[in-house]
């Protein structure tokens, strides 16, 4: 499929319905998010943005200062609040996926994950493990395989998978693109699929 020749044709096809980039910190859905968002001519937002305007401090900081629960509320806030608008690209927090109350937000719209090679994320997270207060410890590796395991089952709640690997956040968005269209079925079919399924 040329992705070039039918954002129009994609864009009608998603009716308005929110994507939602979720993954691994490191992963690429800020950098894929704005590129995707442009192909299929929707907006971008990041919630960590939002989150970090609003309370004009950075994410470590609120982990610092509040703790992480004060800042998973004021995430689920951020969401909630995100999810009244339509035609969005919306790159997640890697921690969003932890409350359960947000998947009635996430499921309104398409969830796409961002499955990016473990050591490969490790090794972009060396260099700004400061930023990730999730992180912070003696051993990169070990802390951030054991986070990865633990949210691999609720990634897998998600529409799409994507497995990542060195691509540009261009490539990565065009394969986006490419795989959405299989999953962009009519209400009716998903409503007849969904009963086979159960």
């Amino acid at each position: 499929m040329a992705v070039q020749s039918t954002p129009k044709t994609l864009k009608e096809k998603l009716g308005g319905r929110n994507i939602f980039l979720i993954g691994m910190m490191g992963s690429g859905k800020s950098q894929t998010g704005p590129v995707l968002a442009k192909m299929i001519n929707y907006a971008f937002v990041d919630t960590d943005d939002v989150i970090e305007k609003a309370s004009k401090q950075s994410i470590s900081s609120i982990f610092e200062k509040d703790g992480e629960k004060v800042f998973r509320d004021v995430e689920k806030k951020v969401l909630k609040e995100i999810s009244q608008h339509h035609s969005l690209v919306i790159a997640t927090g890697g921690g969003l996926v932890t409350l359960p109350e947000n998947w009635g937000i996430l499921h309104q719209g398409i969830v796409i994950w961002l499955d990016l090679d473990l050591k490969r994320s490790i090794k972009r997270l060396e260099s700004d493990q400061k930023r990730r207060p999730l992180l912070l410890g003696d051993n990169l590796a070990e802390n951030f395989s054991q986070i990865y395991e633990s949210r691999k089952p609720i990634y897998l709640e998600s529409d799409l998978r994507i497995e990542v690997e060195d691509q540009s956040p261009y490539e990565v968005a065009t394969m986006v693109a490419e795989h959405l269209p299989s999953i962009l079925i009519d209400p009716e079919t998903q409503a007849e699929r969904h009963t086979t399924e159960l």
